[in-house]
């Protein structure tokens, strides 16, 4: 087989799923190429942008948001498990644009009375924005 199928799950259902040439994944160790017929292999996923190349046009690319997650690829199948996921055609901008400012002022606000929890999480959402606003700029 010359193509893979690349799905994209989230709890809330399939976000996206379709035949591809090749996929990038961020990973925690690092960016990993998936091309058809690769080893089984399995990988957490970082927060940042997934590429597909789908075959229906050799120009023709995905860009979907993932937020953390779990890859698996096992017989031509990559399976995304994510915690949430968008596609890019689907972010909408502004509101992504007032996560990032409202993240901003929390971290700043967290690092203000030094507390370390309140700054991590403002600083997983501020890349959570900065993420779907990355994803988005590739329509």
């Amino acid at each position: 087989m010359d193509y893979m199928t690349v799905q994209v799950i989230t709890p809330n259902g399939f976000c996206y799923n379709h035949h591809a040439y090749f996929t990038l994944l961020s990973t925690v160790d690092g960016e990993l190429g998936v091309l058809p017929n690769m080893i089984p292999t399995i990988a957490s996923l970082k927060i940042d942008e997934l590429k597909v190349r789908r075959i229906d046009d050799e120009k023709h690319v995905d860009w979907i948001s993932i937020n953390g997650g779990i890859a698996e690829v096992r017989a031509n199948v990559v399976t995304i498990i994510a915690d949430s996921a968008e596609r890019d055609r689907d972010i909408d901008v502004t509101r992504a644009e007032r996560a990032k400012r409202r993240a901003e002022n929390e971290l700043q606000e967290a690092e203000g009375k030094h507390d370390i929890d309140a700054a991590k999480r403002a600083e997983v959402a501020l890349h959570r924005a900065m993420n779907r606003l990355n994803v988005s700029g590739h329509r």
